[in-house]
């Protein structure tokens, strides 16, 4: 099924690199998991009550210059949806976006990935609590990228920070 950005989406992207905005366009129109757009640019105002509350961890945001977009997973029937395993579908989306138009992305649920258009799949060794090493393969979807993120964090005993509905330009 294709699905098409509503009005308030539209508007969110006022203001956002044309850039974002062609990707996001794209990824609409190919994705499987249907999806708005809940924020693009933010004022430093908007920014700093976001770190004041902790839904923001940063003012150095890309959200600030419009090169970032947060997308919301919806879902027919039951609205906005926050589940982990709907954002890999859009992130997909996004990454066959900017593969397509040939615009570098990073997703917030795969930090360690640069630009998630080469994203091709990963090894990774990691030693278990009784001393043997293990190496586990990733494919190449954003599923699997988010599940290295996590993997590579935890082996070097750092959490992951996990912010799926967040797509940022890499400038």
């Amino acid at each position: 099924m294709a699905y098409k950005l509503g009005k308030r989406s539209q508007q969110k992207l006022e203001g956002v690199d044309e850039r974002m905005q062609s990707v996001v366009r794209y990824a609409i129109s190919v994705t499987k998991q249907d999806f708005s757009v809940i924020c693009g640019l933010r004022t430093r105002k908007q920014q700093e009550a976001l770190v004041a509350k902790g839904a923001s961890k940063t003012m150095k945001s890309k959200h600030l210059d419009g090169h970032a977009v947060d997308l919301m997973a919806y879902l027919d029937g039951s609205g906005d949806r926050w589940e982990l395993n709907l954002y890999d579908e859009i992130a997909d989306a996004m990454a066959e976006g900017a593969r397509a138009i040939d615009i570098p992305m990073r997703w917030g649920a795969a930090w360690h990935i640069d630009d998630i258009r080469k994203w091709k799949g990963a090894s990774h060794t990691y030693e278990l609590r009784n001393g043997k090493d293990v190496t586990k393969h990733y494919s190449s979807s954003m599923e699997d990228a988010m599940s290295y993120y996590i993997d590579l964090r935890r082996s070097e005993d750092r959490l992951p920070f996990i912010d799926a509905p967040h797509f940022e330009l890499v400038v």
